[in-house]
């Protein structure tokens, strides 16, 4: 297969949909869609009355029709649920999930590449964190039914993903280790999918196995990945400090600047030199969004970059119109956005990693704004597992109501500042929820380093633009 010159970054929760992923993809480049929180954004586009039936049409081509129908004759609401009602949502994420909800994520990642891939021989890859432990395995093999072509994996050390690839290819049952706070080297928890268990499947078709990216910061992790991994690891994506979403957190002890964001030196910089001398293909990730820093990278060897920022304002984003409206509005009103609209939050995503925020009015990024939300964790995708003084093992969030995190044996300045990215990314797509007594979850924008640079997209007085122009942009200069 031919090597993409640019990788579309996956934004998640559903920035970057089926549509910005195949809108990529037919221009010959590697369109990706994020695996975050697929299940909820199926089935709440199904409550919504899935008015242009892609949704539907989609689910007619699952292998297993009964799952299919299943899921429509729960969550389908022809014409659209009313303003003032509420989403119903599914179960919780778990080690041990509910077979409705392993169903559930196996045909939202189907939906998702399978309608990005129609129609056309283009590369699409799926996205998913790493630290989402309990969901990963389920829309791994959902997107490998629909032939997803690239499977990339971050926030994380992915060492076992390549052996769950391999085994999903002739549909064996795989099982990764869950992280457990707290934990003692004798706790050891892990959790399985059998897709035999699952759903009825042909086994005598084996799945292609798609190429597996590893995203990561260093040199380290990219050896430890080589020589660790539980199964091919094809490549890498080197994403910096200045992309948007998740960063690494800074090596060493973490030091604040006066504007309270993390202190990165020379240790986190990524050893390219190192990464190149491991002879896989990689991409450079952070601010890489124009022809010349595409240029710098492959003159250091790289098969080209990712960018995402650029692709989440353009006309085929999933963030709502709403929200790319305004901030190409404030661009087009000053001129310019400045570079401190962007900041490295250390305190907002309760995985404890630094998260990219776009000081956005009337979103979380307002303190008042912040706090008029009613704490509440009811998506749990973020959730952790931790083990007790007394050894039982519990699912916390720092984000979720202070006195329950606490009582779970969490200590309360873990609790400070930390949203609920669950719910705010899912608004930023028009997704909300409304929540008991008529609270309807806000939005928290995330965007990297490069949002101060987009009006390169802007120009002559336009007010939008496609991923086509971005694509068109960035390879300006490729002869």
């Amino acid at each position: 297969m031919k090597q993409p010159m640019i990788i579309q970054g996956g934004m998640g929760v559903g920035v970057s949909d089926w549509r910005l992923a195949r809108a990529v993809s037919l221009q010959g480049e590697l369109g990706v869609v994020s695996g975050t929180g697929v299940n909820s954004m199926l089935i709440r586009r199904l409550q919504l009355g899935d008015a242009d039936g892609q949704m539907r049409r989609a689910l007619q081509h699952f292998p297993d029709p009964s799952i299919a129908d299943e899921i429509i004759d729960t969550y389908y609401v022809e014409g659209g649920i009313g303003p003032s009602q509420r989403f119903k949502r599914s179960s919780l994420p778990s080690v041990h999930s509910p077979l409705a909800l392993q169903r559930l994520y196996v045909a939202a990642a189907f939906v998702e590449v399978w309608l990005a891939k129609e129609g056309h021989g283009g590369m699409v890859g799926i996205n998913v964190l790493e630290k989402l432990q309990t969901s990963n395995l389920p829309v791994l093999y959902g997107a490998m039914l629909a032939g997803v072509d690239h499977v990339l994996v971050g926030a994380g050390v992915p060492r076992e993903i390549p052996g769950v690839l391999d085994a999903f290819v002739e549909h064996r049952p795989a099982t990764i280790s869950v992280s457990v706070t707290g934990a003692t080297d004798a706790v050891k928890v892990s959790t399985s999918f059998d897709p035999h268990a699952v759903m009825t499947i042909d086994a005598k078709r084996p799945l292609h196995r798609p190429i597996f990216l590893a995203i990561i910061s260093s040199s380290t992790l990219a050896t430890h990945l080589v020589q660790k991994a539980t199964g091919r690891v094809d490549g890498f994506v080197v994403e910096g400090v200045l992309a948007g979403g998740h960063n690494a957190p800074p090596r060493g002890p973490m030091k604040l600047t006066d504007r309270g964001e993390p202190i990165y030196g020379k240790r986190d910089e990524a050893d390219v030199d190192g990464i190149r001398a491991l002879g896989l293909p990689f991409w450079l990730a952070g601010s890489f969004g124009s022809p010349e820093r595409l240029a710098e990278a492959r003159a250091l060897g790289a098969a080209g970059i990712q960018v995402g920022t650029a692709f989440a304002f353009c006309d085929e984003s999933g963030l709502s119109k709403g929200l790319r409206d305004d901030v190409i509005a404030r661009w087009m009103m000053h001129d310019s956005i400045p570079s401190e609209a962007v900041f490295t939050d250390p305190l907002a995503s309760p995985t404890g990693f630094p998260f990219k925020v776009v000081l956005l009015p009337n979103t979380l990024a307002e303190a008042d704004v912040y706090d008029a939300r009613p704490r509440k964790c009811d998506l749990g995708y973020l959730r952790q597992l931790a083990v007790r003084d007394d050894g039982k093992l519990i699912y916390r969030c720092p984000a979720e109501p202070v006195k329950d995190y606490v009582k779970k044996g969490g200590a309360v300045e873990d609790t400070v500042n930390r949203k609920c990215l669950c719910n705010a990314l899912l608004a930023n797509i028009g997704l909300a929820q409304r929540q008991e007594h008529g609270y309807e979850e806000q939005p928290l924008l995330t965007a990297g380093d490069d949002l101060a640079s987009l009006g390169k997209f802007l120009s002559d007085g336009r007010d939008h633009y496609s991923a086509h122009d971005v694509l068109s942009y960035l390879k300006s200069s490729v002869t």
